[in-house]
């Protein structure tokens, strides 16, 4: 894992084609913002869990169902 310090407005880049901004720090809480391709999906972890999670149920209703 990589571990960074910034500042409000500085930049982090992953690869040539997505940037992350640390748009504030306000407390315990920052907040970030992200630009990427259309095509990449970006979700906080707990909503990219679900959709992982739905998957899989998805995936073994449809093998039950052959």
């Amino acid at each position: 894992m990589l571990v960074l310090t910034r500042k409000p407005n500085e930049n982090v880049r992953i690869g040539n084609d997505i940037e992350v901004r640390i748009l504030e720090v306000r407390g315990k809480y920052v907040r970030l913002g992200f630009s990427a391709p259309k095509e990449l999906s970006i979700h906080r972890e707990e909503v990219y869990e679900k959709i992982h999670a739905n998957k899989e149920v998805e995936l073994t209703v449809t093998s039950d169902a052959d």
